[in-house]
């Protein structure tokens, strides 16, 4: 998990602080290119080389496809292109790049029965990184990016420049609630998962979910405040979380 993490922080990374004298786009792709010659043993001269091979190593033990790796590239690389998506079945792409896909790969390191667990671990993928969006709305915005589905916000009749500006009257708390109605969706077609994992796997799926599901209930209980700060889960609610899960 050390080493499926460093991966995933180092590739976010590369779209916010690129190697000196390197575009994005470019850095994105040499990294790929790493990526792909560590699976073939050769390790190139790259900055982060020095976490390839303990993740080719964990690719090969847990027999994770590399799949889901360059998936998660083409995520990141999709938050150089897009600012805006129009509809939630474009949304729901990105998710299933950035998001899903690392829940996939976790799954296999956690360990699982039976590949119907694929779909369910997709699903949370979805719900958490909705979540993370909902979270992340008003910083975002103010950075001209919105993640929310322009189909969504015209239903509401809200708009893009309102966000930006931080308008939160009720039309922006009836998008609000009708968001967290579906990420609520993904976690519970998301929640199957847990009958197909190993022991171990539940105890961490089960805190996982349970930490991203808190956040969202209290952004459902103070949506406006999306728009001017981060809302997080208390560290004590977490160790609340996490003794639940660990005790017997």
């Amino acid at each position: 998990m050390d080493a499926l993490y460093a991966f995933m922080r180092y590739t976010d990374d590369l779209i916010d602080d690129p190697q000196p004298r390197q575009q994005p786009h470019e850095a994105l792709a040499r990294w790929r290119a790493a990526l792909e010659h560590a699976l073939l043993g050769r390790f190139d001269n790259h900055p982060g080389t020095n976490l390839l091979p303990a993740l080719t190593d964990t690719l090969k033990r847990f027999q994770v496809p590399p799949k889901y790796l360059h998936a998660v590239i083409d995520g990141v690389e999709m938050d150089l292109t897009r600012r805006r998506y129009e509809t939630f079945a474009e949304l729901e792409q990105y998710c299933r790049h950035v998001a899903s896909a690392v829940g996939v790969a976790c799954i296999h390191i956690w360990g699982f029965r039976d590949r119907q667990a694929l779909e369910p671990a997709e699903k949370c993928g979805i719900a958490m990184q909705l979540t993370n969006i909902l979270r992340d709305l008003g910083e975002d915005a103010r950075q001209d990016r919105v993640y929310l589905p322009l189909e969504d916000l015209r239903h509401f009749g809200y708009s893009v420049e309102e966000l930006i500006r931080g308008v939160a009257d009720d039309r922006f708390v009836r998008l609000m609630q009708f968001q967290i109605a579906r990420a609520e969706q993904f976690y519970r077609e998301g929640a199957e998962l847990i009958h197909w994992l190993e022991p171990d796997g539940r105890r961490t799926f089960g805190m996982m979910t349970a930490i991203y599901h808190a956040l969202l209930k209290k952004i459902a209980r103070r949506p406006r405040d999306v728009l001017t700060h981060r809302l997080r889960v208390s560290p004590w609610k977490k160790c609340q979380i996490a003794l639940r899960h660990i005790l017997p």
